[in-house]
């Protein structure tokens, strides 16, 4: 599985909302606060004004782009900067997902949108490798990206069994063709961490190693004759793109791993360690307190939500996520 993949399904992202909106000038919505999660929004037809809270500099959108907003911040669409904006409960309802809503009796204006939550322990591990927006101008004509709005927009528009389920699999498929083009474009160019990497050719080879086999007992060395590069160099490269040092990296994602089957598995650390690259418990026991913070033994122990609180659970990943 590549590196993309595997944070992907570390994070599972999860489809709360779908819905398409149809509007004539003027208008202007105010968003709330998001949460943890991704915004993603699709412009079918017209043109909008689009801010973030927080943000200095808005942007206008046009037919045919694509934005993800995954800061979670409060957001403004309209369709001029002068127009004094409502709030989003007012126009939308959120017992009818997966509908059409229509303002003003007009359609000059044609969006699509989807919102997904993140696990909360590792969000971090995705929303803070992306700026606060992420516009992807669809210039080409990108035509798996066209294809999955415009399919999400018929099934809102002509209901049919089933519908609900096919508008998740779009959201989903919108949300990894989104990251691609975004990683194409060289995940912006700007700015340090593991996403960034993946659009960096050698590094990725040495990123796809460590993700595909993370119980192998890697060394710089080796990962440096993965990425086709001479030891200083990759040393220096990766911590220069990613932010860490590789063999750190490789220990955080072991550590998001171990985290994963201790919260969802019932595998013993006896099976864990071994697995992802340690040759004893003690060994894998110190590494994992010095990254997350307590004891595998304790995280294990307090996975059940209602003996430990989120605000802590969440603090033990920190050390984890937000690293990478």
């Amino acid at each position: 599985m590549d590196p993309l993949s595997n944070v992907l399904s570390l994070l599972k992202p999860k489809n709360y909302l779908s819905a398409g909106f149809e509007a004539a000038a003027p208008w202007a919505i105010q968003f709330p606060d998001q949460q943890q999660g991704i915004k993603c929004v699709a412009v079918i037809a017209g043109e909008c004004w689009l801010s973030v809270e927080g943000v200095t500099d808005g942007v206008w959108l046009k037919t045919g782009d694509f934005v993800l907003l995954p800061s979670g911040r409060p957001f403004l669409m309209a369709s001029g900067k002068e127009v004094k904006p409502v709030p989003a409960s007012r126009i939308f309802d959120p017992s009818r997902p997966g509908r059409v809503t229509r303002l003003n009796d007009g359609d000059t204006f044609s969006s699509v949108s989807s919102r997904f939550g993140l696990e909360s322990q590792h969000a971090g591990l995705l929303l803070k490798a992306l700026p606060p927006i992420v516009v992807i101008r669809d210039e080409n004509g990108e035509a798996g990206l066209r294809w999955s709005v415009e399919r999400m927009m018929q099934e809102m528009r002509e209901p049919q069994p089933g519908g609900f389920l096919v508008l998740q699999h779009l959201a989903h498929m919108l949300l990894v063709q989104a990251l691609r083009l975004h990683l194409a474009d060289g995940a912006g160019s700007v700015g340090a961490g593991w996403l960034l990497a993946l659009s960096d050719r050698q590094l990725s080879r040495a990123m796809s190693a460590i993700h595909d086999e993370p119980g192998q007992r890697w060394t710089l060395e080796a990962l440096a004759l993965v990425a086709g590069m001479s030891r200083s160099s990759f040393a220096e490269r990766f911590r220069q793109v990613v932010g860490m040092a590789p063999i750190d990296y490789l220990a955080r994602w072991r550590m998001l791993l171990a985290c994963d089957r201790l919260e969802n598995t019932d595998q013993p650390v006896s099976v864990i360690a071994p697995a992802l690259g340690y040759e004893s418990e003690a060994a894998f026991s110190t590494a994992f307190k010095r990254i997350v913070g307590c004891s595998p033994r304790r995280f294990a122990r307090d996975r059940d939500p209602d003996a430990t609180p989120s605000n802590e659970r969440d603090a033990m990943a920190a050390g984890v996520s937000l690293a990478l």
